[in-house]
């Protein structure tokens, strides 16, 4: 019998997906399940994307250009300039999903061998693109305890190599919802300028800064605008998860060329999803509005909630919808588990994603969850009911 690759041997298990079965079972034997797992949102995507699937007038559903549609790179250049992020149609390339853009950015700026640096707790997937282009990723860890704010300087500098080539950040944060200060962000200009690094700047939950401070983007840092590489999708910013539409964006010329290179091997974005993705930008301002305030609104509730069940801590989340937290349980993915396997009150429980999986530290994240408030309030404040029940009868309870 052939061989699996060694690629696909160490390509981490998705740390959400990976108890879908579990819960898939128990919707099976009839219990509710609280999804806090995935960054799926719940609101209405923008109706005038949805008339724009409705009304597509084409006798032939053709290949887009490998670079995306000239119209909606054009509309998506004026949107970056309400964020005074100001780009050209061609610094815009359009992928299939946030996701095709790491991974293209990987493959198009890294070599088999060379390192990149990402804060932990970070979005899974970073290490399976990682792996997919050859690359090391060497993780920073923050702590809970500390908000998760940026590490040091120092520490960024003790970790750089003859083969650092970048720095991943994603701001607002997944996993963490922390949002980057200032001079946090000076401080990672300065990294990349010091060294000569490309910086990766996913900053897909830009909408949902909730701080009442600027939104900082790479692009606003002077200095390094042929290093930085942003990544961007329309996923969460307009509840259009399934059209699979992302962008790549930067200004560096010979690195366009090379992820060209990419772009063109997979022949087309999806050309359906565009469409929708060009549409909804005109999505007028009582949408944006209406989506952030009942962001703030779960936020605050789901925060309170969570500190005040006992031996729980979350900070407070300053961006996009997800919060860590720290709770009293001696393995977040026993824990995680035997929600969906052996526990129900009153014909509920509560899907959650193990820290643990946004980890790449052994021993990190062990007692942590993250929790996506993407449900409405009414159903979680059942599942905080539900996660304190639960608590409470777990085995392996630590307090």
């Amino acid at each position: 019998m052939p061989t699996i690759s060694q690629r696909g041997e160490i390509m981490p298990a998705s740390p959400i997906r990976k108890l879908v079965p579990l819960a898939n079972a128990a919707k099976k034997r009839g219990i509710t399940v609280y999804h806090l797992n995935i960054g799926q949102p719940d609101l209405p995507t923008p109706e005038i994307g949805l008339e724009a699937a409705r009304h597509i007038d084409r006798t032939t559903l053709e290949y887009s250009p490998s670079e995306g549609i000239y119209s909606f790179r054009k509309k998506l250049t004026k949107y970056y300039n309400r964020f005074n992020i100001r780009v050209s149609v061609d610094d815009i390339i359009i992928t299939t999903g946030g996701s095709e853009a790491v991974l293209f950015a990987f493959m198009a700026c890294l070599d088999p061998g060379d390192e990149i640096i990402v804060p932990e707790p970070a979005y899974a997937n970073y290490m399976a693109f990682a792996i997919s282009a050859g690359a090391i990723i060497k993780t920073l860890p923050s702590s809970i305890d500390e908000g998760f704010a940026l590490p040091s300087f120092e520490k960024f500098e003790e970790l750089i190599t003859p083969r650092t080539k970048g720095i991943l950040i994603c701001n607002p944060n997944n996993p963490t919802g922390y949002l980057y200060s200032q001079k946090e962000m000076n401080q990672i200009r300065d990294i990349v300028k010091k060294h000569d690094l490309f910086l990766f700047s996913d900053e897909v939950y830009r909408e949902f800064c909730y701080t009442g401070a600027a939104y900082i983007s790479a692009f606003h840092l002077a200095g390094i605008e042929d290093h930085v590489v942003l990544i961007d999708s329309v996923s969460k910013r307009y509840s259009e998860c399934g059209i699979r539409i992302g962008a790549l964006i930067t200004k560096n010329e010979e690195l366009k060329k090379n992820i060209m290179k990419f772009c063109q091997a997979r022949l087309s974005p999806p050309l359906i999803g565009q469409i929708v993705a060009e549409a909804s930008i005109d999505a007028p301002a009582d949408y944006m509005a209406e989506t952030y305030n009942e962001y703030v609104e779960r936020r605050k509730f789901l925060i309170d909630g969570i500190n005040r069940i006992p031996g729980c801590y979350s900070p407070i989340p300053m961006g996009a919808f997800y919060t860590m937290a720290k709770l009293p349980v001696d393995d977040a993915d026993k824990f995680c588990a035997w929600c969906l396997e052996h526990f129900e009150y009153e014909g509920q429980t509560v899907f959650m994603a193990p820290g643990s999986g946004f980890y790449t530290t052994p021993g990190l994240g062990i007692n942590e969850v993250r929790m996506a408030y993407v449900l409405k309030k009414e159903d979680l404040g059942k599942a905080l009911i539900v996660l304190q029940k639960a608590l409470e009868a777990y085995p392996g309870r630590t307090i």
